[in-house]
Formats: C-alpha cells, sequence, structure tokens
C-alpha cells in the first residue's frame, strides 16, 4: 500500500482550528473528530500531518513562532536601527492581531492542560528574538544606547510589548489610553531609558511609523492600518 499522501492546505487550517479550541474552550475541546469536521477532513489527516493529538498540540506552539518570525522578516535594515528596533515591536504586535489564538497557545501554557508541551518548545521559540537582538547591538554600535548587553534590551523589548498585547487581546486597553497611543510611549520610554535623546528617539519613532503601511503588515488582508497616529505628533507632549 502506498503512503497517504499530504495535503498541504489542510495543516495550517489543523493548526488554527486547534489553537482557536485550546484558547475558547480548553483542552478537553480537543478531538480528532470535531479538528477534522470544523477543517472539513478527514481525522487521518491529523494523524499524517501530526502523529496525533499532542503532536498538534506542540506544532500549534512552532506554528505561532514560525508565523512571528514571518512577521520579522518584513522588518527592513535601515540606516536608523532604533526606528528598525521599533518597527520589529510593532511587528510583533500585528502578528499577535492576526493570530490571537496561536499567539495564546505560544504564551498560554496553563491553557494545554494533560498535553506535554515541555521547555524545549518554549524555548524553540527563542530564536525569534535573534534579529530584535542584532538590532539593539546594531544601536549600541551606533553610539544611539548606551553600552549594554543587547540581549536585556531584547528582552526588555519583548516584555514590554507583550505584557500590552495580552492587555490589548484581554480588552482592557480604552480610548484615550488605546493599544496604538499606550505602544508609542512605551517604545519611546524604552528607547530613552537605555540611553537615546528624546528628541532622537522620537523622530526615529516617526520614521518607523512612516513604514507601517509595507512593512507591518497581516499576511491575510494586506497592509494594517490600525495605529492612526501622526508622525508629527510623537514626543510632541
Amino acid at each position: 500500500m502506498s503512503p497517504r499522501r499530504r495535503d498541504p492546505a489542510a495543516r495550517p487550517a489543523l493548526l488554527d482550528i486547534a489553537a482557536r479550541l485550546l484558547t475558547e474552550e480548553g483542552p478537553k475541546a480537543l478531538s480528532a473528530r470535531r479538528i477534522a469536521a470544523e477543517a472539513g477532513s478527514s481525522t487521518m489527516a491529523l494523524y499524517t500531518h501530526f502523529g496525533g493529538m499532542n503532536g498538534l498540540v506542540r506544532a500549534t506552539v512552532h506554528e505561532g513562532f514560525a508565523r512571528l518570525q514571518r512577521h520579522f522578516d518584513r522588518v527592513h535594515r535601515t540606516a536608523d536601527p532604533v526606528a528598525d528596533l521599533a518597527v520589529l515591536g510593532f511587528a510583533y504586535r500585528c502578528n499577535a492581531l492576526d493570530n490571537p489564538h496561536l499567539y495564546g497557545v505560544m504564551f498560554g501554557g496553563a491553557l494545554l492542560g494533560g498535553f506535554s508541551v515541555g521547555e524545549e518548545d518554549r524555548r524553540h521559540g527563542r530564536y525569534t528574538l535573534t534579529g530584535v537582538v542584532e538590532s539593539a547591538a546594531r544601536c549600541i554600535e551606533a553610539g544611539r544606547f548606551r553600552a549594554t548587553d543587547p540581549g536585556l534590551v531584547a528582552h526588555q523589548m519583548w516584555s514590554a510589548v507583550h505584557g500590552l498585547v495580552t492587555l490589548e487581546l484581554g480588552g482592557y486597553l480604552l480610548s484615550p489610553w488605546n493599544a496604538e497611543s499606550c505602544l508609542l510611549a512605551q517604545l519611546t520610554a524604552l528607547m530613552v531609558g537605555v540611553g537615546d535623546s528624546p528628541s532622537d528617539a522620537a523622530a526615529s519613532m516617526a520614521s518607523a511609523l512612516l513604514r507601517m503601511p509595507t512593512e507591518v503588515a497581516s499576511h491575510d488582508d494586506g497592509p494594517r492600518q490600525d495605529v492612526p497616529v501622526d508622525p508629527a505628533d510623537v514626543g510632541s507632549s
């Protein structure tokens, strides 16, 4: 008997459905029959692609980081490393808004119940920090940030943006302190806190905002336009 062929289109659908069920209903909602029915596929597809339910759950974590990396890969390296770093922060938020259920599985260990997602799966995703660390190092080399550990700067940025995105996805950030205004303030404060001057940080943030439509965009719906902030207003308060 010839081996069963994998349908490449089925894999992302199965991952998205599993992530949604995990975040919305918890691990008890996961069943091969339900996932396959929602994907318009057979239960065998789940075993063909992932070897079983535990493999599917682990794959959702890996897929979440892979999609984050694809968002980061759209960010160009320019002569302004501080703007580059800010755009990476925007891209992180964009990925979370594009993939909220996968984002929940990536970081919500309690959601996974008895499924075996170990430390190696969590550590797997750390490769996505590589570009952020490199951008922070370029900021230091350019004299924009004081001499410090670029890895620490990357983790400060990750912590700040991750916390904001978590609040946003939970519906806690409301006007006038919405996600857009808070993100701009947080990133600007971070840049100044690690050594940049307020005026230079504001100029880089304005430059970063202008890059949003082409470098920070949904892979499904085209360019995002959800940061309605005038670059001239950055740093004006």
